[in-house]
């Protein structure tokens, strides 16, 4: 008899032990602390669209082209091109991570790019979106 089988990160077992550091970074004590896998999971996916590609220092493939990408016009081109570097990105540097619905809706009147990503994280049942707006 088969049934739903789930996985729970051995971190997540102890709730007192920080695993990752939250954003912004804002707090009373400029950092917050994740406690549980899926939110330093967010914040992960959060710092790698953020983050530029070559400028990390001992790992210059890491991060994206979006920056560079809003200081051209808003086309399908464009949008094609973000989607791809970013299923790219996500497959190489997150492995647990299945995207299950990614948009990115580009405005032209505005120059405006939202990236929306709804994700599930594999063998678990945990769940999450993740929607960034860039803007010229």
């Amino acid at each position: 008899m088969a049934f739903n089988s789930r996985r729970i990160n051995p971190l997540d077992l102890q709730p007192r032990k920080a695993i990752g550091v939250s954003l912004p970074l804002s707090g009373k004590a400029v950092f917050n602390s994740t406690y549980q896998t899926k939110d330093a999971i967010k914040t992960n996916i959060i710092n790698y669209f953020l983050t530029g590609v070559g400028e990390r220092y001992l790992n210059p493939n890491f991060g994206t082209i979006l920056r560079n990408l809003m200081f051209e016009n808003i086309n399908q081109d464009t949008v094609d091109r973000v989607k791809n570097t970013v299923r790219r990105g996500l497959s190489e540097y997150f492995p647990t991570v299945n995207p299950v619905d990614f948009r990115v809706d580009g405005e032209p009147d505005t120059n405006t790019v939202t990236l929306t990503l709804k994700y599930s994280i594999r063998d678990t049942n945990i769940e999450d979106e993740v929607v960034i707006n860039f803007q010229q």
